[in-house]
C-alpha cells in the first residue's frame, strides 16, 4: 500500500508538472525569440543612425570609430554586423579578416527587402556559415532617401541554449517537486500504514486468543481512530460473549453435576429395590422424577440467562402499570390459596422502555419469590411509582427477609437463601440481567418493619 500510494502521488505530480512545464517551455522559447528580435531591431536602428553620416559622405573607409563600434557590438552580444550601401555592397563588416568587405549582398533576400525600405526579420539557413541564423535588417535612411542597410545576424542555437538553460532550471524544480512528493508520500503513507499495521497486529493477537488485545484509539487520522474504536467495541463485545460462554459452561457443568449424580443414585437404588421392595423403588422413582424436574428447571434457567446476556435486543415502549396489573391478576389465585393478600398499587398507565418480556419476567420472579416466603395472613403489595425520569416497580412482602449482605449476594448465580431449597438460584440473576438490558437496575432492600422490598427501575418513555 505504501509504495502504491507513493507511486500514485508521484504520477499525479509528474502529470501536473508536464501539463505546466511543456507549454511553459514553448512560451519561454517564443519569449526569448521575441526578446532577441526586439533587441536586434533596436540595435540595428542605432547602428543605422550611426552609419547614416558615413554613407552620406562615402567615407566609411576612414570612419574607424564606426568600425570599432561594430566590432565592439559583435564582441558584446555575439551578433555579426554587415552594413551595405544602397548598391548592396558591404562597406562595414564585423569580421576580423574583413574578407567580405566589398562583397555584394543583393542576393540576400533580407538585404534586398531592406534596400526597398522595409524592415526584415526572420531566420534562415546560411550555407556559408553552415548554421541556422536569426536576422534583422533595417534600411539606413536620410530623410526619404535610402542610403543602405544594416543587417544583424544571430545564431539560432544561442536562443536555443538560453531556452534550454531555463528549461533545465524548470526540470530541476520539477525534479525537486517530485522528490518532495515522494518524501511527503512516504511520510503520509508511513503514518497510515503504521497505524493500520498496529491495527492488524491487534487483530492477529485477538484472532490468536488474546482477548485483551486492543487498538490505539488516540493516534492517526480520524478514519483510522474510528476504525480502531469499532475494532475495540467488537473486541469488548467478543470478550464479553466468550467470558459469558465460559461462565455459562463452568456454571452449567458445576450445577448440573449434583442433580445428575443424585438422579443416577436414585435410579440405581430404585433398580436395586425393584424386585425386593416395590414400594421403596416407587419412592425412589418419585424422588428421581422430582430431581429430573429440578434439573429441567435448572437447564431452562441457564439457557434463558445465556440468551439474555448474549442478545443485543432493542428496547421498546411498554405500559409498566398495565403489564404489572396483569401479572398481579395472574398470581392472585395462587396467593389466595397460600392465604396471602396480593394487591396492586399505582397508576393506571405509565410508559417505560424495556426489552421485550422483561417486565413480565421480573414481576413474575419477584412475586414468585415473595409468595414462597410470605406467611399465611400476610400482605403482598406490588407497587408502581415514578420519580423524575425513572419508573420503579416494587414488590413488598412480609416474609423473613434477608440481611444487607444477603440482599447483595442474592443476584449472584446459583446463590440461594437457606429458606429456598428448591429453587435453581438463577431467578434473581435473570432479573438483574433483564433490568440491565432494559437500561435499569434491580435491587433487594430489607424493610424496617420486616420483609423485603424487591425493586426494579426503568426509564420513562418519551411521548
Amino acid at each position: 500500500m505504501k509504495w502504491r500510494f507513493i507511486t500514485a502521488l508521484m504520477s499525479v505530480t509528474l502529470l501536473v508538472l508536464l501539463a505546466q512545464d511543456i507549454p511553459l517551455g514553448f512560451y519561454l522559447q517564443q519569449v526569448e525569440h521575441d526578446r532577441i528580435i526586439t533587441s536586434l531591431e533596436r540595435d540595428a536602428f542605432l547602428l543605422a543612425g550611426r552609419s547614416e553620416q558615413a554613407l552620406e559622405t562615402l567615407a566609411t573607409e576612414d570612419d574607424s570609430e564606426l568600425i570599432q563600434t561594430v566590432k565592439n557590438y559583435r564582441d558584446a552580444g555575439g551578433s555579426r554586423v554587415v552594413i551595405v550601401n544602397k548598391e548592396g555592397t558591404a562597406v562595414v563588416v564585423s569580421d576580423d579578416d574583413q574578407a567580405d568587405l566589398g562583397t555584394s549582398y543583393l542576393n540576400r533576400p533580407e538585404i534586398a527587402e531592406a534596400l526597398s525600405g522595409k524592415i526584415s526579420t526572420g531566420h534562415r539557413f546560411s550555407a556559408t556559415l553552415n548554421q541556422e541564423l536569426l536576422y534583422v535588417t533595417v534600411p539606413i535612411l536620410s530623410g526619404s532617401e535610402i542610403l543602405g542597410a544594416v543587417r544583424l545576424t544571430y545564431p539560432v542555437y544561442v536562443v536555443t541554449n538560453k531556452v534550454n538553460e531555463q528549461i533545465g532550471l524548470l526540470s530541476a524544480v520539477a525534479l525537486i517537486a517530485l522528490l518532495l512528493a515522494a518524501i511527503v508520500g512516504y511520510i503520509v503513507s508511513g503514518t497510515i500504514t503504521r497505524r493500520l499495521r498496529r491495527l492488524q497486529e491487534a487483530t492477529e493477537a485477538l484472532a490468536s486468543g488474546d482477548l485483551m488485545a486492543r487498538a490505539d484509539e488516540t493516534a492517526g487520522a480520524k478514519e483510522i481512530r474510528s476504525l480502531a474504536e469499532s475494532f475495540n467495541d467488537m473486541a469488548e463485545r467478543l470478550q464479553l460473549l466468550i467470558n459469558q460462554q465460559r461462565t455459562f459452561a463452568a456454571d452449567a457443568s458445576h450445577q448440573l453435576r449434583t442433580p445428575l449424580t443424585a438422579l443416577r443414585l436414585r435410579l440405581e437404588r430404585a433398580h436395586d429395590l425393584l424386585e425386593t421392595d416395590p414400594a421403596g423403588a416407587a419412592e425412589r422413582l418419585a424422588a428421581a422424577e422430582a430431581e429430573a424436574d429440578r434439573l429441567s428447571n435448572l437447564i431452562e434457567g441457564l439457557l434463558l440467562l445465556s440468551r439474555t446476556e448474549a442478545a443485543n435486543v432493542q428496547r421498546e415502549r411498554f405500559d409498566l402499570a398495565a403489564v404489572t396489573r396483569d401479572r398481579v391478576n395472574h398470581w392472585k389465585a395462587l396467593a389466595a390459596e397460600s392465604g396471602v393478600k396480593l394487591r396492586y398499587e399505582g397508576p393506571q398507565q405509565l410508559g417505560v422502555t424495556a426489552v421485550p418480556s422483561a417486565i413480565e419476567q421480573i414481576a413474575d420472579n419477584y412475586i414468585d419469590n415473595a409468595l414462597s416466603v410470605s406467611p399465611t395472613g400476610s400482605r403482598l403489595i406490588v407497587r408502581v411509582v415514578s420519580e423524575g425520569s425513572i419508573a420503579q416497580l416494587h414488590v413488598l412482602d412480609q416474609g423473613p427477609g434477608l440481611s444487607a449482605a444477603e440482599c447483595t449476594r442474592a443476584f449472584d448465580r446459583f446463590w440461594r437463601a437457606n429458606s429456598d431449597r428448591h429453587g435453581s438460584g438463577l431467578g434473581l440473576a435473570i432479573v438483574a440481567q433483564l433490568a440491565r438490558a432494559s437500561g435499569g437496575t434491580a435491587q433487594l432492600t430489607p424493610r424496617p418493619e420486616g420483609g423485603l422490598d424487591a425493586s426494579a427501575t426503568f426509564d420513562l418513555a418519551k411521548d
